[in-house]
């Protein structure tokens, strides 16, 4: 009878799953390689695809998804967006819409920037929604702090409602 306890020691495995993750830059990455290179779990992944439709992962027999590098700096992009710079989910994907480059492509904007005739000619349109922009330090404090207190709350409220 085959023996269930493997062969080689814990460093021989560790070794093993290191050199897998090793990839070249241009290799498609799984799902589950991907969730452990930005920190968020796979379902968070998924959940993205449906809402950034810029993620297009390549999927293969039985729904296995495939990440091309693209994909991968995208979702990088993402997760600054709404991790980093507190970005909402809607707020990112404006931000997002119609941009194919990728961030390190883009030319920095500045206050002093050129602006075309097209962009100072007045509008005959009615005014655009504000644009999202990202917190500041001030802000999230303030949200971390009410987000604490909300969870403060919660746990009285399941104290009292038990």
């Amino acid at each position: 009878m085959a023996s269930l306890i493997p062969s080689g020691d814990a460093s021989e495995d560790r070794q093993a799953a290191g050199s897998r993750r090793s990839k070249s830059a241009g290799a498609f990455r799984t799902i589950s390689e991907v969730a452990d290179d930005l920190d968020v779990a796979q379902h968070v992944l998924r959940f993205w695809e449906s809402k950034f439709p810029q993620v297009r992962p390549l999927k293969r027999g039985g729904g296995r998804r495939y990440y091309r590098p693209e994909d991968v700096d995208l979702l990088r992009r993402i997760r600054s967006l709404l991790y980093d710079e507190g970005y909402t989910i809607k707020g990112a994907q404006k931000l997002l819409k119609g941009q194919r480059r990728t961030p390190s492509e883009r030319p920095p904007r500045e206050n002093g920037a050129k602006r075309t005739a097209e962009a100072t000619a007045p509008s005959t349109h009615a005014p655009a929604e504000p644009s999202c922009s990202p917190l500041d330090e001030h802000q999230r404090e303030a949200l971390s702090a009410i987000r604490a207190d909300l969870i403060q709350l919660r746990e009285q409220l399941r104290k009292f409602t038990s």
